[in-house]
C-alpha cells in the first residue's frame, strides 16, 4: 500500500494516512506515521467516540516533546489500514490534539510491528507492506 504525503502547511509535508479505528463504533481517522513514537496515541475524544470509557483503561504516564509528564490510558482496539485489520493496544490522552493538527500518531508498538514501513521523502510516499509473521 502506498500513500502520498500530505501537505500540512506551505513547504511542509508529512506521512499522514487514513485508517479505521474500531471498538463498539467505527470511525475513519488520519494519523501521522511516526517512527519516533513508541506507541500509537489518539486524543481521548476519539476513544469516547469509539465507545470506550477512556479513564477505565490501564494508566501510564508519558513524557512528550514539551518535557511534561502526561497520563495515557491504554485500551485494545482494532485498527484497519487499506483493508488489513488487526487488534492492538493504543493509548488515549486528554488534550492530545490541542497542539497538533487533529490527527493521531501511529508508532513502533501497535503499528510498525505489523508493517514493513518505507518512507520516500523525495517521492513524497510512505509504503506499507503487511508483515506475514507479526510475532
Amino acid at each position: 500500500m502506498k500513500f502520498k504525503y500530505k501537505k500540512v502547511a506551505p513547504g511542509i509535508i508529512r506521512p499522514i494516512i487514513p485508517i479505521e479505528l474500531k471498538v463498539k463504533n467505527t470511525i475513519s481517522h488520519e494519523v501521522l506515521v511516526d517512527s519516533g513514537a513508541d506507541r500509537c496515541i489518539f486524543d481521548a475524544q476519539i476513544g469516547e467516540i469509539l465507545g470506550l470509557k477512556v479513564k477505565a483503561g490501564r494508566k501510564e504516564h508519558v513524557i512528550g516533546v514539551t518535557g511534561n509528564e502526561e497520563p495515557l490510558y491504554l485500551h485494545r482496539i482494532t485498527i484497519g489500514v487499506g483493508g488489513n485489520y488487526y487488534n492492538t493496544e493504543v493509548g488515549f490522552m486528554y488534550g492530545f490534539y490541542l497542539n497538533q493538527l487533529g490527527h493521531g500518531i501511529v508508532g513502533q508498538s501497535g503499528f510498525f510491528n505489523n508493517f514493513v514501513v518505507v518512507f520516500d521523502y523525495r517521492k513524497q510516499v510512505v509504503e506499507l507492506r503487511v508483515k506475514l509473521d507479526v510475532n
